[in-house]
């Protein structure tokens, strides 16, 4: 379930909770490792969408995964979403976490898909280009491979895309053939 409003909610309460506490990095870290276990486990996420399974049977299976690998304001913070079965918004509410710290430290998402798995020297050349064409000094790279892409980049950033990839130019090519544009230039 979507809801992007209730995670963004929940975010400030708990980036507010962990300025009072001076743990926002902490806590960061800790919805980034919730963030990764539900990008590498969608298992995981249906068992917090699940309707069958009870709210008890999920904190204990939330807390098998996180206990001693997150702050104990973040497990209290998970056990509060499980009484107020909002566990289902979890994954939700570390995203807008990672959002809500990312603006407040200035840090800038920069998402690079390949048809292969780049370098690191690579990663570094295109991370140094997009600082010095936009002035932005705090940049992270999230790396994707998408073999669909045959060859080249697709690169996101605050919601700007740039496709430089052969896919693209393949579909462009394709969409020109069915409008047949060349052929009214040649009557």
């Amino acid at each position: 379930m979507n809801n992007p409003r209730l995670a963004g909610r929940y975010a400030k309460s708990l980036i507010d909770l962990a300025t009072e506490l001076n743990q926002v990095d902490v806590i960061c870290a800790d919805m980034k490792f919730i963030q990764r276990i539900c990008k590498s486990n969608p298992d995981f996420v249906n068992v917090l969408c699940s309707p069958i399974i009870k709210p008890g049977t999920k904190e204990k299976i939330i807390g098998s995964i996180t206990t001693g690998r997150v702050n104990l304001t973040t497990e209290s913070f998970i056990r509060l979403l499980v009484r107020k079965s909002r566990e289902i918004n979890l994954h939700e509410i570390a995203d807008a976490y990672v959002q809500q710290f990312n603006k407040l430290r200035d840090i800038h998402q920069l998402k690079i898909t390949t048809a292969v798995a780049i370098s690191e020297p690579l990663k570094n050349e295109i991370l140094s280009k997009v600082k010095t064409s936009t002035s932005l000094q705090n940049i992270e790279i999230e790396t994707a491979v998408k073999e669909e892409l045959i060859g080249g980049f697709v690169l996101e950033m605050e919601g700007k895309l740039i496709d430089a990839s052969i896919l693209r130019d393949l579909k462009d090519i394709k969409k020109q053939f069915m409008d047949n544009e060349y052929i009214h230039k040649l009557r």
